[in-house]
């Protein structure tokens, strides 16, 4: 049995749940039909019956209904040639064998979306009501598939018949998720990575890249902006942009590397525990801050410690008030919530810790005694292991509720691994400006 299994189970304990008194604790589950997508057969017989992962990102606008958020999937089904073997069976390996950063995507036509779920607290259940199909500028609907890139590294896609599958520049691999008051959404995309801005009725009207990678997007089917640091080319594979926030009065936008950057190399990712947030003016699309966020220690995370500095990661991000937000950094069975503010913090948009020349990086300078940098201090609210050790793993989204109530949802992975997609209700854990969820 694993740490989780066993805290479960009763047979290990956690620390006194102090930060749990004054909690109100509920979750929420759903058999809605809407939430399932396809059933798979794979050479050799196996079959994946997948739902949709709805819970990649979650926000909630003031002016929504008190109990209604949105929520966006990523690309849809994938899964590495090492996973495949258990999942389509041993036919798998063949069909991989050859071909490097082989990832398998059993259901190559899906398309990312935004979906509107209405919550129902008193039942214990949601349900999805709406869906919003993201599509390029002219209309057509996208795929999560893999972009043609020169500049960061990426994978080859394969279906499940082990055919190559074409690079696309309008491809989307949609992680966060923030809704304004004009109806139109901003997300952050993984892959690129880039954030974009999407019309109410899912158009791409804008993609916002690293300065070197915008001839990778030339047939894109939107607005194109090099508007990101070219540093941000070395995102570690499927470690890119996952989190987006808003500040209340819309000016700003908020995002942050999943993890620290390949910088200079692979192994500096490995070892690295200082991550980049960066602050954006929402109307001009330019940056105007980035500051360090230091992970926490790998062995902190009660219900799954790890000896890899690479297994936490940012995941979401919420803002609670101007420059206040609250992060989502968790491993694959522990989530934190830790507050942080900007004040105080260096602002290092531009400096040398965004020239690759610069040694030792940003990422091999976990210890910053002598830099002048002042990361990011971090209050912890939330801890799964210490204050709700049932809580569902992977949990990737937060939205603030029409009384204030913390929203969490998870990211089930498209039910690949047969996890449920479920909401966790938390009150009384944070402090929020009112302007965060009601007008």
């Amino acid at each position: 049995m694993n740490r989780r299994a066993l805290v479960l189970a009763g047979l290990i304990a956690l620390a006194p749940a102090s930060q749990a008194v004054g909690m109100d604790i509920k979750l929420l589950t759903s058999d809605d039909p809407l939430a399932n997508w396809r059933t798979v057969t794979y050479a050799g017989g196996k079959t994946t019956a997948f739902s949709i992962g709805l819970g990649s990102a979650a926000f909630r606008h003031p002016s929504d209904p008190a109990n209604v958020i949105y929520v966006v999937s990523d690309r849809g089904p994938n899964f590495t040639c090492g996973a495949a073997k258990k999942i389509m069976g041993e036919a798998s390996q063949a069909l991989c064998k050859d071909v490097k950063g082989a990832r398998f995507y059993p259901t190559p036509d899906y398309t990312p979306s935004i979906y509107r779920l209405e919550l129902d607290p008193a039942a214990g259940t949601f349900a999805v009501k709406d869906v919003i199909a993201l599509k390029t500028a002219s209309g057509l609907a996208i795929t999560g598939l893999l972009n043609p890139q020169s500049v960061a590294k990426t994978d080859q896609g394969l279906d499940a018949q082990g055919n190559k599958l074409a690079y696309d520049a309008n491809t989307v691999d949609a992680e966060g998720l923030v809704k304004l008051s004009d109806g139109s959404f901003w997300i952050g995309e993984e892959m690129g990575p880039s954030v974009l801005h999407v019309a109410a009725d899912g158009r791409i009207l804008k993609r916002i890249v690293p300065s070197d990678a915008v001839d990778d997007y030339k047939a894109a089917d939107t607005e194109i902006v090099g508007g990101l640091p070219a540093i941000l080319s070395k995102r570690h594979a499927n470690r890119g942009i996952e989190s987006m926030a808003v500040s209340p009065d819309e000016q700003f936008l908020y995002f942050m590397l999943q993890n620290p950057l390949d910088n200079p190399d692979p192994k500096a990712y490995a070892q690295a525990k200082n991550t980049r947030l960066f602050k954006m003016e929402r109307a001009s699309g330019k940056l105007v801050g980035e500051y360090v966020y230091p992970l926490d220690e790998p062995q902190s995370f009660g219900l799954d410690p790890s000896d890899k500095q690479s297994a936490p990661r940012v995941s979401e991000l919420a803002a609670i008030g101007p420059d206040r937000l609250l992060v989502l950094e968790r491993t694959d069975a522990t989530t934190k919530l830790h507050e942080v503010s900007l004040a105080g913090a260096t602002n290092i948009l531009g400096s040398k810790w965004d020239d690759t020349a610069t040694a030792p990086s940003l990422e091999l300078s976990n210890e910053l005694a002598g830099t002048g940098i002042v990361t990011l201090a971090k209050t912890l609210r939330i801890d799964t292991a210490r204050d709700f050790p049932e809580a569902p793993t992977k949990l990737e989204g937060i939205a603030f509720l029409g009384d204030g109530t913390l929203a969490l949802i998870n990211d089930n992975d498209f039910g690949i691994g047969g996890d449920e997609t479920k909401v966790l209700l938390v009150g009384g854990a944070v402090t929020v400006d009112t302007a965060i969820y009601t007008n």
